[in-house]
């Protein structure tokens, strides 16, 4: 701004000067304890950023304008999987995010008669098979660019207690699905840590620390793939967007190391632990926000939730709104439209600086302590989400983590009971498992089961 000659009558305005100006208005108030907050990770958030806190990044820290509006399915039933897979792709979604429970659903009777070659295809797979990834290799031709496998064995192993198989078995899976030579194979899948309550220094040290796993074996084994990225937002808007920019950062330099490419795709969803069943409808204004703070970050792949998943089946509905909310942000309002819209933004540029510094350290420790399986099995990993997610549970539960509808401005005469065709809370299952399972856990389940018993 000081160059452009349209404010050249002006004369500059340092930081120390609008500090002086703003403690004057104070009237005599500390200026730290009245204007200056904390947030959960420990930076300290300032009423005003100057020119004086610009901080040089990278210019691959989001995608450009470049990003895909996505509809997820869950394709327990091929030919219901794939006539929904065409209906969404004609009401306009650039991408499908499929959802396979059973490795005896053909892979060709999901996709049977889309166009590949127009549309991303993301597979979240609940199983772990080199064989069916070969079918969709091969039914993909010369496609396969288009399609992301995103396995993941840690991330099995972090959600459910227990490998696929046992660590040998699914590594040799790994080591032949990566020797199928395809670009998309591996998925780190950071939104288990986000639900389950982990802050944002730990889910950026910790998709870092995952990663990592992936990149020692690859280059010991003579492989290589991306890394997809599956990242989890919540409303903290600005907050949100320098943790993705910080993602590509800490990415960025960790595969420098290795010699690796230095890009990685990300794919955003909503996160689950703000969503609400009660007053239901804000969960639309929640999730919109979010899709906003991911396409401004720099996501790849963008696939928004439901208003209402936690507690109704699928229906035409909430998936239709879903979409939309999507599609206004790219058509209506113009979200493809720039690129890197966060750059040059003083105060995002200096969290995204601080928030990749601070998981850095958390980063260097969990390697120094033997790596991120390494303190998976020892329950480390576990432990600190569980002190996080207290933490927060803790302020929503004084009010200090406000949820409009459920801890505040509660609407009395809101009933659920009869409404509810899912189980909206926490579900145990006791079995057998090799390590203690990461537990994702909504903030509002406590107050709304109390709500439910006293309808």
């Amino acid at each position: 701004m000081s160059g452009n000659k349209l404010f050249s009558e002006f004369s500059p305005v340092s930081a120390k000067e609008w500090k002086q100006k703003i403690q004057f208005d104070l009237k005599g108030a500390d200026y730290n304890e009245t204007l200056v907050w904390e947030s959960a990770e420990g930076i300290k958030v300032k009423p005003f950023y100057h020119a004086d806190d610009a901080v040089n990044t990278p210019e691959n820290l989001t995608s450009g304008s470049s990003w895909s509006a996505a509809q997820s399915i869950y394709s327990g039933n091929q030919k219901a999987a794939n006539k929904k897979a065409k209906e969404v792709l004609e009401k306009g979604a650039e991408a499908i995010y499929l959802i396979i429970p059973s490795m005896q659903i053909p892979i060709s009777e999901i996709l049977d008669g889309i166009e590949l070659k127009r549309t991303k295809v993301y597979l979240e797979l609940q199983f772990l098979s080199a064989t069916y990834v070969k079918s969709v290799l091969e039914f993909a031709g010369n496609a396969q660019e288009n399609i992301h496998l995103n396995i993941d064995l840690i991330g099995n192993l972090a959600r459910s207690g227990n490998w696929f198989y046992n660590l040998e078995t699914d590594h040799e899976a790994l080591d032949a699905i990566l020797n199928y030579k395809n670009q998309n194979c591996l998925g780190v899948d950071v939104s288990l840590y986000q639900n389950a309550g982990a802050n944002r220094i730990q889910q950026l040290a910790y998709a870092l620390a995952h990663a990592n796993e992936y990149l020692n074996h690859m280059a010991n084994s003579g492989t290589s793939s991306t890394i997809s990225f599956k990242i989890a937002v919540d409303t903290n808007y600005f907050f949100e967007i320098a943790k993705l920019r910080a993602l590509r950062l800490l990415y960025a330099s960790l595969a420098k190391e290795y010699g690796a490419a230095e890009t990685c795709h990300i794919v955003a969803i909503p996160t689950r632990r703000n969503k609400t069943l009660y007053d239901y409808n804000t969960n639309m204004l929640r999730t919109t926000t979010e899709c906003m703070s991911a396409v401004l970050g720099g996501a790849n792949m963008v696939c928004n939730m439901p208003y209402d998943t936690i507690y109704h089946k699928e229906n035409e509905f909430g998936d239709r709104i879903a979409l939309n909310q999507l599609l206004l942000l790219k058509n209506e309002s113009y979200f493809d439209k720039v690129e890197n819209p966060a750059d040059g933004a003083y105060y995002i540029e200096s969290l995204t600086n601080q928030l990749a510094e601070k998981a850095l350290v958390l980063f260097k420790s969990i390697e120094s302590a033997g790596g991120f399986l390494k303190q998976l099995k020892e329950h480390t990993i576990q432990r600190k989400i569980a002190e996080s997610a207290s933490k927060e549970q803790e302020k929503f539960n004084a009010g200090e983590e406000v949820l409009i509808g459920t801890n505040r401005y509660q609407n009395e005469n809101d009933k659920m009971k009869d409404t509810i065709e899912l189980y909206p809370f926490l579900k145990t299952n006791a079995r057998k498992t090799l390590i203690q399972p990461i537990i994702e856990k909504r903030l509002a389940e406590e107050v709304e089961q109390k709500r439910l018993d006293n309808e």
